[in-house]
């Protein structure tokens, strides 16, 4: 045997194929992954921020980590507030995609335009279709929708707004959706246990299962910045995510607990 199912084909495996005379073999392509963020108030970076605008961090943090995870991914620009428009954008990217991945408008706000726009969306007598939102008891990364969309009933998630909690969503639950999409066994971060390193105890709100960024080093994982979804300078020094159970509401220094490894 030469390679076994399920490896990725880099240069050296199509070398490989190729001396020993396999011209074709079966293959799964990359997914297609198209990401985009929704939000009047985003603004695309080098533009000039006018009162109540942020610039756009999410979908090109998501395009990133798509790719990284191994898809082609298509950023779309920020879709204004306004549930028309989100559906036409919709529309127009599925002829592109096997993925679509949103993020912002699924919580319970006023503008909470991702809902609004797809609440309505499935055939109703397709099992399954259309998409779902829920409360996990997770935090950050609290509201969530999934299902699938069109004609193809192509599958989309639906991610919160806030950088971190997007950010989050997506380790957890589309980096895992894109590999299984290309055929892997193995979709998701390794994980494992370090000794936790901090000046105090860790709170976690009971119910819910935290993930708290972190750095990893020789069997030691040291929280970085606070808890709250909106710290983007923390996650860029973050390599590890620190997973507090839900039902623990506080960790002390020393306390041996569970990592999902990020690098």
């Amino acid at each position: 045997r030469a390679l076994d199912a399920g490896t990725v084909l880099g240069p050296p495996q199509i070398a490989l194929l190729a001396a020993i005379g396999r011209g074709t073999v079966r293959v799964r392509p990359r997914p297609r992954v198209v990401v985009m963020s929704t939000g009047s108030e985003l603004v695309q970076p080098d533009e000039q921020l006018a009162d109540g605008q942020i610039y756009d961090s999410n979908s090109f943090a998501l395009t990133a980590a798509a790719r990284d995870a191994g898809a082609i991914a298509y950023r779309v620009g920020a879709v204004a507030d306004d549930a028309e428009t989100l559906r036409d954008t919709i529309e127009d990217q599925l002829v592109r995609a096997d993925l679509l991945v949103t993020t912002g408008g699924v919580s319970v706000g006023a503008y909470d335009v991702v809902k609004e726009a797809l609440s309505s969306v499935g055939d109703e007598d397709e099992e399954g279709a259309g998409i779902d939102f829920r409360k996990l008891a997770m935090q950050p990364g609290k509201p969530q929708g999934f299902g699938s969309i069109g004609p193809d009933h192509i599958p989309l998630l639906a991610l919160p707004g806030n950088p971190v909690s997007s950010y989050v969503s997506f380790e957890l639950f589309v980096r895992p959706a894109i590999r299984a999409l290309m055929g892997l066994d193995d979709v998701h971060r390794p994980t494992t246990r370090a000794t936790l390193t901090t000046d105090k105890a860790l709170t976690s709100p009971k119910g819910r299962r935290q993930f708290l960024r972190g750095t990893y080093a020789d069997g030691e994982v040291t929280p970085v910045g606070g808890a709250g979804s909106h710290l983007i300078a923390a996650l860029a020094l973050a390599d590890a995510l620190i997973v507090v159970p839900e039902d623990v509401e506080s960790v002390e220094p020393g306390t041996e607990v569970q990592v999902v490894l990020l690098g």
